[in-house]
């Protein structure tokens, strides 16, 4: 009911004055207040004693097809397409593929598959 009322309030303004300001900040107020106990249930019912398991993660992250857009810009687009396809049929890993292929050495699929880089980390 808070998104139909404000927007309806904010209609109606001319210039800087609206008649519906006083509603249009309570509906927000009352929006944000419901966020918050809403991010309060989230975290203790939901995150509250979750546990990262840091080896699954990594087996996933090496496993993702989406590792090769690290690898475009020194294999090539079309290149790096094929070596994604062969990864995915074959059901081998995008390094898999590169060392099988001999189209990189270990150690600069290391630095260049290096999720953390990837992600600013």
């Amino acid at each position: 009911a808070a998104d139909p009322a404000g927007c309806t309030g904010g209609v109606g303004s001319a210039l800087e004055l609206n008649v519906a300001m006083p509603m249009i900040a309570a509906n927000l107020l009352n929006a944000a207040h419901l966020l918050t106990g809403a991010a309060q249930i989230f975290m203790d019912k939901c995150l509250v004693g979750l546990r990262v398991d840091a080896e699954r993660c990594g087996q996933l992250v090496e496993q993702s097809l989406a590792m090769v857009t690290a690898l475009a810009p020194r294999l090539g687009y079309d290149r790096a397409a094929e070596v994604a396809k062969q990864a995915q049929a074959e059901g081998k890993t995008i390094r898999e593929i590169c060392l099988e292929k001999k189209l990189l050495s270990a150690k600069e699929l290391n630095e260049l598959l290096d999720a953390r880089k990837q992600t600013g980390e």
